[in-house]
């Protein structure tokens, strides 16, 4: 797609400025719900343990230079269209049965877990995917080997829930094993590798065991108390390590290993004793690291807000988990949101020193849904111009003052003029509130171009090129300045 192409693309679009996404602040509360409507809380900053072993020390600073992942819900709710295992759980039906017209609960859920014996994405091809994660400029790949809903993406030998089980039409594709394929082609595109892994399994009878149930209802837990019946929560316990093991073991080089269902903790009564698991798994890879969701302490190696960005830099490692379309999942007829806010929300992550997780989830053929793609060129071109102002960056005060946000790497210091819409006019003049260093010289990232600049009281006064004010806004405007050595 042409710049001309992207900008009219731009005008075509309704859309708002990008801002902080509201409703998951750190909780205050320590009893504060964990997860509410599917949707995970985060750590606070004081709960934040430093790594001490150098291996897992050096991949926590190659995790910070990144900046930009694929994250993908890839399972049985891509088939239908809906949220990602969640109505399953009668407790949390309120919320996210809204898209099923089932007449009753539990006709749903044995449908919903019999979604095995019609998966079939016959389209689905892994090198696609890398190909576009590498045009977009995603540097590591976060993908959902196992859900909540328990069905697995890999050929595990644990459960015959899976894609490559003889019951699940798929299983004679030559990708069946989903994890291979596409750990296998993202890696030859030199993108980093993680794996999602949901510590919750409401397939697994040792975690929803219909005979131990009480009510009769499901929810996000176990269908007993772990205390009362320990050998059963014990069975629970060794398949999953032994299901995360065989992940290390058997699929080659991972980077991250990422736990969701942050409702499994030794505070809330189910205990798998994760860290066990992770020191198991680094002795097969010493350096991967943990990422035990909304727990903290030393297994979570950096904090994933969700659907989210901080009004604040952590000062902490940390990811955002974003979504391209509406929600985590494949929706019919889902609106992608536009290069211009993509471009937004990274800015705002960057600048507050994390990374961007952004979801894209493959249509039930297993393609790349083409509205997404055209959101996705348009970013990736972006990225291709920018990206050195993004990848391997740091914080730099004041990171972010009105519409302009701040990066550095090395001498050098990156300011964003971001606009939200090709509506705005392009200033001829920008006051940049820099103190912190003498700037030599500014010029344009897109091309080198030195433009002229004052210093003035409180900063910095920089002229824009007679250019860039003509015609619609650009995306962003992006100055490298130069500190004086």
């Amino acid at each position: 797609m042409s710049t001309e192409n992207l900008e009219q693309e731009d005008q075509n679009r309704t859309t708002e400025p990008i801002i902080d996404i509201p409703g998951n602040e750190a909780p205050a509360d320590p009893e504060q719900e964990i997860v509410s409507q599917g949707v995970h809380n985060y750590s606070a900053a004081e709960t934040y343990v430093c790594p001490t072993d150098s291996a897992v020390l050096q991949q926590l600073e190659w995790f910070r230079d990144q900046k930009l992942a694929l994250m993908m819900h890839f399972g049985l709710y891509c088939q239908p269209g809906m949220v990602a295992s969640w109505a399953l759980s009668d407790k949390d039906s309120d919320w996210s049965r809204h898209q099923v017209n089932w007449t009753d609960g539990e006709t749903f859920k044995k449908q919903y877990f019999g979604l095995n014996r019609s998966f079939n994405p016959v389209r689905f091809q892994p090198e696609e995917w890398a190909q576009m994660a590498e045009d977009c400029g995603f540097r590591y790949l976060l993908l959902t080997t196992k859900h909540h809903d328990g069905f697995c993406l890999w050929d595990t030998k644990y459960t015959d829930y899976k894609t490559t089980a003889e019951d699940c039409p798929f299983h004679e594709h030559k990708n069946a094993d989903i994890v291979k394929s596409m750990f296998d082609a993202f890696r030859a595109k030199g993108i980093g590798i993680g794996a999602y892994f949901s510590k919750a399994d409401w397939h697994c009878p040792d975690y929803w065991n219909e005979e131990l149930r009480k009510d009769g209802l499901t929810s996000r837990g176990p269908s007993y108390d772990p205390k009362e019946y320990p050998e059963v929560w014990n069975r629970f316990k060794e398949y999953t390590k032994n299901q995360v093991l065989e992940l290390c073991e058997n699929y080659g080089k991972l980077d991250i290993l990422w736990f969701d269902a942050g409702w499994v903790s030794e505070s809330n009564g189910q205990d798998i004793e994760l860290g066990k698991i992770v020191e198991e798994a680094r002795k097969i890879q010493p350096w991967i690291l943990s990422v035990d969701r909304t727990i903290g302490g030393a297994y979570e190696n950096y904090v994933t807000p969700e659907l989210c960005i901080p009004e604040e830099p952590l000062n902490v490692p940390w990811e955002s988990c974003l979504t391209l379309g509406v929600d985590f999942t494949y929706e019919y007829g889902d609106h992608y949101k536009s290069p211009r806010e993509l471009v937004g929300m990274l800015v705002n992550i960057v600048a507050k020193g994390g990374n961007m997780a952004l979801n894209v989830s493959p249509q039930p053929d297993g393609r790349i849904p083409v509205d997404a793609w055209d959101s996705l060129n348009g970013f990736g071109q972006w990225m291709k111009t920018f990206g050195d102002a993004i990848y391997g960056t740091r914080v730099c005060a004041p990171y972010q003052s009105g519409t302009l946000s701040f990066t550095q790497k090395g001498d050098s210091v990156y300011v964003f003029r971001l606009y939200p819409t090709v509506q705005e006019s392009v200033e001829a003049e920008i006051f940049v509130p820099y103190t912190e260093a003498k700037i030599s010289e500014i010029c344009m990232v897109e091309n080198g171009e030195t433009v002229a600049f004052k210093e003035v009281e409180g900063g910095l006064c920089i002229t824009v090129p007679a250019g860039y004010r003509r015609g619609s806004a650009p995306i962003a405007l992006v100055f490298e300045m130069k500190k004086e050595r």
